[in-house]
């Protein structure tokens, strides 16, 4: 099947899935493939309950109420690549922009090692912004052991960090809090991101940031979503 069949495949079935469990599908998915990620845009995601909660101040509870869904959506979506498209996930991660009402589903590829490595060439401004990235990273943990970033196109860039864990945060995962840990990171971090400076380095207009995080495997992902000339 080529590679446009198989993205539109995955879109359709992606969004038929959500809209399974949250009773509500995105208005449209877009996804991105390049080894060794897989990307799924989602666009004008947010129920009529969501909706609710948010304006009331709740944000927190529509994180954790997806939190639970996205654990049997992901284990779905992954068996699905693997029929649909032979494409074997290592794992899943995801973010929400509630306030855009977006949010990026990313799998990473299983692939060898050195095969992975290679993926990661150089662009314009690559250094600068690793550079800034880590700096963060020094503020609300400790800068990265390794960070390395790919574009997948020209509408989607993906930041991997890994060692960014601090030893309080290590004895947190391993006392049950892993979920508490997630959404507070996610708030903090994401705030501490400097998308116009991003913009700035990179010369282009970011529409989204996103961010997650492996605790078990001590990395994170941070997913730019570049606005084109023209709409998506």
């Amino acid at each position: 099947m080529e590679e446009k069949s198989v993205q539109a495949e995955l879109a359709s079935y992606t969004g038929k899935l959500l809209r399974e469990h949250y009773g509500k599908g995105p208005a449209s998915v877009y996804v991105s493939i390049k080894h060794p990620f897989i990307t799924f845009y989602l666009r004008d995601f947010l129920t009529p309950t969501e909706r609710v909660l948010r304006s009331q101040g709740h944000d927190r509870k529509v994180e954790e109420t997806r939190d639970l869904l996205m654990k049997e959506v992901l284990h779905e979506l992954k068996a699905t690549l693997t029929v649909v498209a032979d494409l074997h996930v290592e794992n899943l991660y995801y973010d929400w922009s509630l306030e855009n009402r977006t949010g990026i589903i990313l799998g990473v590829l299983s692939e060898d090692k050195a095969n992975k490595d290679e993926h990661f060439d150089e662009y314009p401004a690559k250094g600068k912004l690793h550079e800034e990235i880590n700096r963060v990273s020094r503020q609300v943990e400790k800068e990265p052991e390794e960070t390395n970033s790919l574009y997948l196109n020209d509408r989607t860039l993906v930041i991997q960090r890994k060692g960014i864990l601090v030893d309080i945060e290590k004895e947190l995962i391993r006392s049950g809090y892993e979920q508490p840990l997630r959404l507070s990171k996610r708030r903090l971090e994401k705030d501490m991101l400097d998308r116009r400076l991003y913009e700035s380095i990179l010369g282009v207009t970011i529409i989204d940031l996103f961010v997650d995080w492996d605790f078990q495997l001590d990395q994170s992902f941070i997913t730019l979503i570049i606005q084109k000339n023209k709409p998506m």
